[in-house]
């Protein structure tokens, strides 16, 4: 591991929760929202020069490692670092926080202050989830992500029954955090037990201690199965998708962007389920594949039937992630490139198209079809960029999801063919429902007078929205731009799985 020489990482966590505590004490609302948006510029700014302090051809160590004693009678370390898969999610990560704080901008009207107080401590903690490499920190982070975004659910959601899904949202998050603490005990307790110690005494959390401990077979499908299970939930995967859809029609529209735009669960599932119980994940990849084809085509066809333009978009990205599953399982290098690569292009893709929906709400009060006939008459500048984010979402070529589509696709047809069937499907039903949508709702006469008297695009959020069409065209002309960061780690990745599934089966014929 290549050691920090000044805490960035620890920068990147303290910077918004110090804005956010900034924030709530400041009285003038203008100065709170001004420091609020520096704050998210600045760390905007640093997350960047992480990814400049970052060397690709380093070796599939983590890197800017920070180790302090944190709960020293448990061996538990306040440690973070990063490497080749979580390095990109920071600037990821920042820009969206960015986006979504002016978004809002003048679209929220009661406690704006507590509002940005809580985007800010969400991006906070949520920089802590990407870069946490103590299993106790990692789920002290994750669990952190539950408060700010029930209340900003509860408190600011454009729904009668708001709060209702924002008990709902909580409540699944609970019961998906426990199968997670039980299996990061049970890897805690297991290293114990294979370096001949004691317990508390020789416990570790850490993950490269865990990664580099042997964790017997009669646990491998239990740490796998619980691990996946605690993921699945956030993801979401079917069947604990359902508060997806609910969160996108009853909370603010900013929230929702970022709870599609920043798939921890699958970023979890990808940095600790796999690893971690190697020859379980290489046994049970055809399951997982089939669960994540099941879950790519069932929401592709339940998006297709969807009138309102927030619930499509929330079926859409669970159906994505299906395929970032499907991609995960096949367990080759454009497999696990791919998903990474679709991951990071939800961040730009399914988070601006959030946002445009919020626009659109914000407007007309509604984002039902049938109250938007002919928006592109009146909002030209709007349904462009809509257009090039449904593109992108559908994987047209010269935009960021073709690439990572791409890359999904064939890593099924190389490890999987039978489900590869399911991935073009989807990538079929994908461009369907977009396109289906996008002709009711953009085209076609007008038949609601609110819609001739709409206002398009302001400066700002043309702006905005400039810098994420930029970022998608760019990207999706230059790929490698994003493979290769990713390229030693995800290999370093592929052959721990290879090599531990070859020696479960000698120690298992032996």
């Amino acid at each position: 591991m290549n050691n920090a020489s000044f805490p960035l990482l620890s920068l990147l966590i303290l910077l918004p929760l110090s804005g956010a505590i900034a924030v709530t004490f400041i009285r003038n609302i203008q100065l709170a929202k001004n420091i609020a948006l520096w704050v998210a510029v600045l760390e905007l700014i640093a997350t960047l020069r992480v990814v400049q302090l970052f060397n690709a051809d380093l070796g599939d160590g983590f890197q800017l490692v920070e180790r302090y004693a944190w709960i020293p009678s448990l061996n538990i370390e306040y440690l973070l670092g990063v490497d080749g898969i979580s390095v990109l999610f920071l600037p990821m990560s920042a820009l969206l926080t960015f986006m979504v704080i002016v978004a809002s901008w003048n679209s929220v009207q009661t406690m704006p202050r507590l509002h940005l107080a809580l985007l800010l401590a969400l991006e906070g903690v949520t920089i802590g989830v990407f870069s946490a490499l103590d299993m106790a920190l990692f789920f002290l982070f994750w669990e952190l992500t539950l408060p700010p975004i029930f209340f900003l659910i509860g408190l600011w959601g454009i729904g009668s029954e708001r709060r209702s899904a924002a008990i709902k949202y909580t409540l699944f998050m609970l019961f998906g955090g426990v199968p997670l603490l039980f299996a990061i005990i049970i890897l805690a307790m297991n290293h114990a037990t294979a370096v001949g110690g004691s317990i508390p005494q020789d416990l570790s959390f850490s993950l490269p201690v865990l990664l580099a401990t042997a964790l017997p077979d009669h646990l491998q499908t239990l740490v796998f199965i619980l691990l996946l299970l605690g993921f699945a939930v956030k993801a979401p995967l079917v069947p604990f998708h359902t508060w997806l859809p609910t969160v996108a029609m009853e909370g603010p529209t900013q929230m929702t962007a970022l709870l599609i735009g920043l798939k921890l669960g699958a970023f979890g599932i990808i940095r600790f389920t796999m690893p971690l119980a190697p020859s379980a994940a290489v046994e049970y990849s055809w399951v997982l594949g089939i669960l994540g084809a099941i879950t790519l085509v069932y929401s592709a066809l339940i998006a297709l039937q969807q009138t309102n333009l927030r619930r499509l978009l929330a079926y859409a990205s669970v159906s994505h992630v299906g395929l970032v599953i499907v991609g995960i399982a096949s367990l080759n290098m454009q497999g696990i490139q791919g998903a990474i690569f679709q991951l990071l292009n939800f961040t730009m893709v399914a988070g601006s198209l959030m946002l445009v929906a919020g626009f659109i709400q914000h407007r007309l009060g509604s984002t039902e079809a049938i109250h938007l006939g002919g928006l592109a008459k009146v909002m030209p500048r709007l349904t462009c960029f809509y257009f090039l984010f449904a593109l992108a979402s559908m994987g047209l070529p010269g935009t960021s999801g073709f690439p990572a589509e791409l890359l999904l696709i064939v890593s099924t047809m190389l490890a999987h063919p039978s489900i590869s069937i399911a991935a073009l499907i989807g990538a079929i039903l994908s461009a369907a429902y977009m396109l289906s949508f996008t002709r009711r709702a953009f085209f076609g006469p007008i038949t609601q007078s609110s819609v001739k008297q709409v206002q398009d695009l302001r400066p700002r959020e043309l702006t905005l929205l400039c810098v994420s069409a930029l970022l998608i065209l760019g990207i999706g002309f230059f790929p490698n731009s994003v493979l290769k960061i990713n390229k030693t780690t995800a290999e370093a990745w592929l052959s721990r799985l290879m090599d531990q599934s070859v020696l479960a089966s000698k120690a298992e014929q032996d």
